[in-house]
């Protein structure tokens, strides 16, 4: 056998077995719950960070995330609403030369020709 098989073959059964006893270890409850309570104190320490950074800039004018997430939709309302009335427009439009011009009668030609 050579070398680099021996190697293989012994760091495959080392892979195999330290697999199964991390494994083992990432679900142990002992892991588990200083895991999530270490989460939950981050997510609490950005939501801290997040809402000083946000009194921050509105206390130097700027508008916050909230303000321009409001501002942006507001703008995609009426984006929305500009869009309904230029069809309507367009409507209104083709109905209004449709009346105006009715369409043409067959000239007496074109009857006698048939």
């Amino acid at each position: 056998m050579n070398a680099w098989a021996n190697w293989k073959s012994g760091f495959d059964a080392w892979e195999n077995a330290t697999a199964t006893l991390v494994e083992t270890w990432m679900k142990s409850p002992l892991v588990l719950v200083p895991g999530g309570h270490a989460l939950a104190m981050a997510m609490r320490a950005k939501a801290k960070n997040d809402d000083r950074l946000a009194k921050f800039w509105s206390t130097m004018g700027l508008p916050t995330r909230r303000d321009q997430e409001r501002l942006l939709h507001a703008v995609g309302q009426l984006n929305s609403k500009i869009i309904d009335l230029e069809d309507q427009l367009a409507d209104a439009g083709t109905r209004a030369r449709q009346a105006n011009h009715p369409p043409a009668k067959p000239s007496r030609r074109a009857v006698a020709g048939a």
